[in-house]
């Protein structure tokens, strides 16, 4: 069981520490920052008002793109992030999107499949580290 944790609408910028903490700890903090931050949606799991996981959503068309998901550690595997991703999806579809997909870390590829995201292309790499596009329908 885990304590209870709500889900807000936050700025760009409280993403990045979680970001960097969780998905490039060995890269400088502006590793983590996209250039198009600014046009996004961020969302953040809050439990006990501490920022404990964040996801970033964009919308064009009818086509939505979420990055940079990350879920402190200690806070993985207790729901948070998959209540993070179903509030994405609900969000990308409010807002007009048939159509979400992803950049997956391989490793965190079967996470995505139980929400029904299915790889789309060959694997590709940044850095050390294999990725896969998966996508899904709204």
């Amino acid at each position: 069981m885990h304590d209870s944790f709500d889900i807000r609408l936050i700025r760009p910028e409280d993403t990045y520490a979680l970001r960097h903490q969780v998905l490039w700890p060995d890269k400088p903090l502006a590793y983590v920052k996209i250039e198009d931050d600014s046009t996004g949606y961020h969302f953040g799991a809050f439990r006990q008002e501490e920022l404990v996981a964040v996801i970033s959503l964009f919308v064009e068309n009818e086509t939505a793109r979420f990055r940079k998901f990350a879920t402190r550690p200690d806070c993985q595997g207790q729901g948070i992030g998959s209540a993070l991703l179903r509030h994405v999806f609900g969000e990308a579809r409010r807002l007009g999107a048939a159509r979400i997909w992803c950049d997956a870390r391989q490793d965190s590829a079967g996470f995505y499949a139980r929400f029904g995201l299915r790889p789309e292309g060959e694997t590709f790499y940044k850095g050390p580290v294999a990725y896969v596009r998966m996508a899904v329908a709204l």
